[in-house]
């Protein structure tokens, strides 16, 4: 992927060419920022939208100067609202055209789900359907106090498999994950927040200082222990019988064997920060 680098008055920030202006995406302190920028169709997903996520999130995954990833939606009044119905009919209108959108729509999902590194929603407005399908795939999610979620596919007559239900389940339990399923009806921010499905809430005018000073935090520790705690946590939310412990276990091992954990051990002496370089 193609990157610029322009520079800022405490480090460089790296823009990625994403393929469409619907998608921004830059590297800055430590952070890689994703946005999805269709706003006056509150952020829906377009054919070309599929493809950056894909694209930028192969791009962070594999660079040094990314240790932390926050998405979010452009424009103030959605995170994102779904795919975008109104391409369908261009995009999805033969039985190839629907092959490759879902290819890539799939190669989207599996690049936010498959990154090893944390990935931060940072929610303002509409986290709808899809919308809040993308934001699951998340780590954390921080969301504005004019957040709202819902799943509205008993309003359409949609069919939602087992695999989102489960991701759903896994966070707010049976009831409620039949609650936003039955009802099909919106969540504010505070009710998401007190069934699990969100790790905070906050003003809406401290949500992007709240989502950097966390990105930050987490950036500045050790990568291989971050990495390690989050496989951990992913395997343990897995059937039993499909948990891969021995990676686990490898990752542990890592840490202990990395040059961060001298450098952890001799700043902690030392009483200074430690920086890490994820080795």
């Amino acid at each position: 992927m193609a990157s610029t680098q322009t520079a800022s008055s405490e480090s460089a920030v790296r823009h990625l060419d994403t393929g469409t202006d619907r998608m921004l995406a830059r590297v800055e302190n430590g952070v890689g920022w994703m946005t999805f920028n269709q706003p006056n169709k509150r952020n829906a997903v377009s054919f070309d939208m599929w493809t950056a996520i894909a694209t930028v999130m192969d791009d962070f995954s594999i660079s040094d100067d990314v240790r932390v990833v926050v998405m979010s939606g452009a424009g103030g009044k959605a995170f994102v609202s779904g795919a975008d119905i109104s391409e369908f009919e261009e995009k999805r209108n033969t039985a190839k055209q629907i092959e490759v959108y879902e290819a890539n729509s799939k190669a989207a999902h599996e690049g936010l789900t498959n990154l090893e590194k944390p990935l931060i929603a940072m929610i303002r407005g509409f986290c709808i359907g899809g919308g809040l399908a993308i934001a699951l795939e998340a780590d954390l999610r921080i969301s504005a106090d004019d957040g709202q979620f819902g799943v509205p596919a008993a309003k359409l007559g949609l069919g939602y498999g087992y695999g989102g239900i489960k991701v759903l389940m896994n966070l707010v339990g049976p009831s409620m994950a039949k609650e936003i399923f039955f009802t099909g009806r919106r969540f504010s921010a505070s009710e998401a927040y007190d069934m699990g499905l969100i790790n905070r809430v906050v003003p809406v005018d401290q949500l992007e200082s709240s989502v950097t000073d966390l990105a930050q935090m987490i950036s500045g520790n050790a990568p291989l222990t971050v990495k390690a705690a989050k496989a951990a946590v992913n395997e343990g939310v897995k059937d039993p019988a499909d948990r891969d412990l021995d990676a686990v276990e490898a990752m542990v091992k890592a840490c202990f064997d990395s040059e961060d954990y001298k450098e952890g051990r001799q700043a902690f002496m030392e009483k200074r920060k430690p920086v890490f370089q994820g080795r």
